[in-house]
Formats: structure tokens, sequence, C-alpha cells
């Protein structure tokens, strides 16, 4: 049987360095690797890997199709304060949910956007 063991998000950004500043000063990655035109990033049991495009279409104008991950936290309410803290764009402010769910969302620095959420 098959089974799938793991997942990377794979995101085009305009500018390397500061997407990789954004996702290891405000969402707390580490850096993993950083070969030529690529930075892999690691928190937990995420990954990220971020190219760099320059000349593709920024996320920020894809609309609703910007946003490529639900990312589970443990300890959401302290995350939530931690990002607030560090000035990232809320998009959808921390709440309870009627699925069961506490969480946030925001806007990166390229326009993709991420919600964060903990079950209750």
């Amino acid at each position: 049987m098959t089974e799938f063991v793991g997942s990377r998000f794979v995101l085009a950004v305009l500018d390397l360095d500061a997407s990789t500043r954004f996702y290891t000063e405000v969402l707390g990655f580490e850096i993993d690797a950083r070969p030529p035109g690529w930075c892999f990033l690691e928190r937990g049991a995420c990954y990220l890997m971020l190219g760099e495009c320059p000349d593709d279409i920024p996320a920020s104008e894809l609309n609703n199709h910007s946003y490529f991950a639900y990312m589970d936290v443990e300890g959401i309410d302290e995350f939530y304060r931690q990002v607030q803290a560090k000035e990232a764009e809320i998009i959808k402010p921390l709440r309870d949910e009627d699925w069961g769910q506490r969480e946030f969302a925001i806007r990166t620095v390229d326009g993709h956007r991420i919600m964060f959420g903990e079950a209750r």
C-alpha cells in the first residue's frame, strides 16, 4: 500500500532574501539549505522550498489562489501574539470557528496567504 510520509511546499518568490527574512524572522523557520536560487526552510514538521522567480506574476495578484497552506499549530495563541509583534499582515484575526478550530491567517511579503489553526 502506498503511503504519504511528508510534504513540502514549493513557492515562487520575487525576492529570495526578503522572503527568507520573513519566514525566519517573522514565522520562526530555520534555514536548512541554500542552493543557488533557492532557500529550503523548516519549522517542526513543516518544510518550505522558496525558489526565486523575479519575473513571475506575484502571488498577491492571484486572489484566492494565493492560499497555499493550512498549518496545524500547537500553542496558537502564543504564536499569534508573536506574529502580531513582528507586524505580519493579519488578514483574518484569531478566532474560534464552528468547525472546531481556532485559527488566523496572514499574507506573506510575496502575497501568499497562510492559515494557521489549532483544534479546540
